[in-house]
């Protein structure tokens, strides 16, 4: 419905539509649904990816044909490596999300990005940052850091180099250092 000339559009369905929409559309493959949150959103594992994303994108009711953005979250405790996909529909207004979650030991999550286009350069930086393969990705490669970069620096157990190619790291990261104390 549009309100007038300038003005916003009302989203067509609210969070808890879409969701009860992947919820039938996807039984048993979605881990949690959470569209009630300050983040509505839905989780799955990485191997449920690929279809629901395409799902997501080629339903006309949810037509969810812009990507905002991937954010890459570390759960260290859980072993857990995660992707969080931000979704807006154009046409419908409407927003939402998924938290695509993979092993931290062997994190491979299937490219979205000849789906959602922005996906390319996203895919890339949590590549770089957190390590996770897209297989499917035309040119997976680092994008922040330099290719002979060790590590991978958003994961919370990433130590940082005192050095690189000779270059002094920043003695802020002195806490990282074991405090050595006199015999």
């Amino acid at each position: 419905m549009t309100l007038g000339r300038g003005s916003l559009q009302l989203p067509t369905m609210k969070p808890t539509q879409i969701a009860a929409a992947l919820e039938q559309k996807f039984s048993g493959r979605i881990t949690a649904s959470l569209p009630e949150d300050k983040h509505p959103r839905i989780h799955v594992d990485a191997a449920n990816w690929r279809e629901i994303a395409e799902f997501l994108a080629r339903d006309p009711d949810l037509d969810f044909d812009f990507l905002l953005c991937i954010s890459g979250v570390d759960y260290v405790g859980d072993d857990k490596l995660c992707a969080v996909y931000d979704l807006r529909s154009m046409t419908h207004k409407h927003e939402f999300a998924v938290k695509v979650y993979v092993d931290r030991n062997a994190p491979s999550i299937p490219s979205v990005s000849d789906i959602w286009p922005a996906a390319d350069w996203h895919e890339r930086e949590i590549f770089d940052m957190f390590g996770i393969d897209f297989p499917g990705h035309g040119d997976l490669r680092r994008i922040l850091l330099p290719e002979d970069w060790v590590g991978h620096p958003l994961r919370k157990d990433y130590v940082f180099p005192r050095e690189y190619h000779g270059i002094p790291g920043s003695y802020e990261l002195d806490w990282q250092q074991k405090p050595t104390y006199p015999a």
